[in-house]
């Protein structure tokens, strides 16, 4: 098969015209052809249409990492309806609120996930579809889809995805953009734009998917890479040695990981790295999480100048930073992509200044599905939105992520950024995983108190605040410098690998205030 292509040609089309090329391959390694997938995907269409659906309509979906999950996929965005994935560790009464909140009209779930919403089954939408064992107040997903039309259903239409925030800092929204009239291969190179930046090629590549699919960032390259004619490798959930085997195995030169998974592949043991054939990888990805300059050192020395880096979020794109550009501006999320970094007045910053980062938000702009107040309060209206995300670009142009705008902390009127002491903590060999956060203090507003998690090997807890307050000291400034430290067995991170500081704090303020290892200044 021709590999020369410089433009997708979408999943819709390889169905079409290279129906035995291997699509999907699942954890179990059963395979779906594009022929297969095609198929499926029409069913689906048809199936929706039958129900009613029409334009602009919504399709939740709870899947885990399974075939299933690019059927709805594909079904829903050619045929004009938004497609919204829950995220399958949210408890019923959270499914519950993202089904309605999306106004969805149907809902596809797995059989264990389906299950476990008994509890709000009242509260689903009539049309919900089980995939795989029966379950109780369920349609079968199977016999719906396989009474269904399988030609090309008529009218096609580019859908959307409508994806929730995580809700870190408050109740998920959905992130909605208005539907262009076009068929949905008129968008691949846009679609595509994300992917190209990190050198996919078409019909040249396997991709491997060991994150949760129905967060954005997997979610999107795997869909992309289908797109662009490649095979995507399913596993369940990631697991560092079953990575090293999923990469031989399948061949795999494209993944998407988070930070955190860097972590895990690097605590392998050195032989288990060593002997394991990663010559296949071309491109590795890295987001989710603010990635240590240390961490992402080691990992480029180990894999090669293939680990690339972005910053992005549901709302949009910021910056791209190749792995040659990271070795030469460690710490820096890249160059940006049409954005920009802007005061709290909305003036332009000058270069190594912190400003809150804009992004453009979409022609035409997206808003918060049923929130107006937050999507003013995010949209500008020259078209441009922000994350909350505060940082400062360098004069070469590269940018600094610094932190989110919530989590900045005012000790005695000066800002402190949580990530950039937890960047430098993370640095000393005893800090395996670092919180900093700000707690009340009646004097000072608030202090600065890093949580640590303790990399392995013994430590002599009542020697380290001490030991990390002088380690600190010779880089950042008294203000900044944690003046509490604690320490745990682990802290709380999403499966992409984002700090849950809210859980933090809370835990912190259930504690009484008690500070086992203060430090008096």
């Amino acid at each position: 098969m021709a590999t020369d292509l410089t433009l997708p040609i979408g999943a819709y089309s390889v169905g079409a015209t290279y129906p035995d090329q291997i699509a999907i391959v699942a954890a179990d390694d059963t395979t779906t052809t594009f022929g297969l997938l095609l198929e499926r995907g029409n069913r689906l269409s048809n199936a929706l249409r039958a129900l009613g659906l029409r334009n602009g309509d919504v399709v939740a979906y709870l899947l885990r990492n399974e075939p299933s999950f690019f059927e709805v996929a594909l079904g829903v965005e050619q045929v004009g309806m938004y497609r919204v994935p829950i995220n399958a560790h949210l408890t019923p009464a959270e499914v519950a609120y993202i089904v309605r909140d999306s106004d969805a009209r149907v809902l596809v779930a797995s059989h264990d996930l389906a299950a476990a919403l008994a509890p709000v089954l009242d509260e689903l939408v009539e049309h919900r579809f089980v995939v795989g064992t029966p379950v109780a107040g369920w349609h079968d997903y199977e016999a719906w889809l396989t009474a269904a039309d399988a030609g090309t259903p008529a009218d096609r239409r580019l859908g959307a995805t409508m994806g929730y925030t995580s809700g870190t800092t408050g109740a998920p929204k959905g992130v909605r953009r208005s539907l262009a009239a076009i068929l949905p291969e008129e968008v691949l190179p846009a679609m595509d734009r994300m992917t190209r930046l990190f050198g996919f090629r078409a019909f040249d590549g396997v991709h491997l998917v060991m994150a949760p699919l129905y967060h954005s960032a997997p979610n999107t390259f795997a869909v992309n890479a289908l797109h662009l004619g490649h095979t995507v490798v399913l596993q369940p959930r990631f697991d560092a040695e079953a990575f090293l085997t999923a990469v031989a195995k399948h061949h795999v030169t494209s993944t998407h990981l988070v930070p955190t998974h860097f972590h895990r592949l690097l605590e392998l043991p050195e032989e288990v790295r060593a002997a394991a054939d990663l010559d296949s990888l071309e491109t590795v990805v890295a987001a989710g999480a603010p990635f240590p300059p240390n961490l992402k050192a080691r990992a480029l020395a180990w894999l090669g100048p293939v680990v690339w880096e972005y910053l992005a979020s549901t709302e949009g794109l910021v910056s791209v930073i190749s792995p040659t550009e990271a070795m030469a501006h460690p710490g820096s999320v890249g160059r940006l992509i049409d954005a920009k970094i802007l005061d709290e007045n909305g003036e332009p910053v000058a270069a190594g200044e912190a400003g809150l980062i804009y992004f453009p938000a979409g022609q035409p702009p997206f808003r918060y599905h049923n929130d107006p107040l937050k999507t003013a309060a995010t949209v500008r209206a020259d078209g441009y939105a922000t994350a909350g995300d505060i940082g400062r670009v360098d004069p070469a142009g590269y940018l600094y992520l610094l932190d989110r705008r919530v989590d900045l902390i005012i000790t005695g009127g000066v800002n402190v950024y949580p990530a950039e002491v937890e960047q430098h903590l993370a640095e000393h060999p005893a800090v395996a995983d670092v919180a900093v956060v700000g707690m009340p203090d009646p004097e000072w507003g608030n202090q600065v108190v890093a949580v640590v998690q303790l990399a392995d090997g013994e430590h002599h807890r009542e020697l380290l605040p001490a030991e990390l307050d002088r380690f600190c000291r010779s880089v950042l400034t008294r203000a900044k410098c944690p003046r509490h430290y604690e320490f745990v067995d682990t802290l709380p991170r999403t499966e992409t690998g984002k700090l849950l500081r809210r859980v933090v704090r809370d835990t912190l303020s259930s504690s009484n205030g008690a500070r086992p290892w203060t430090l008096r200044r």
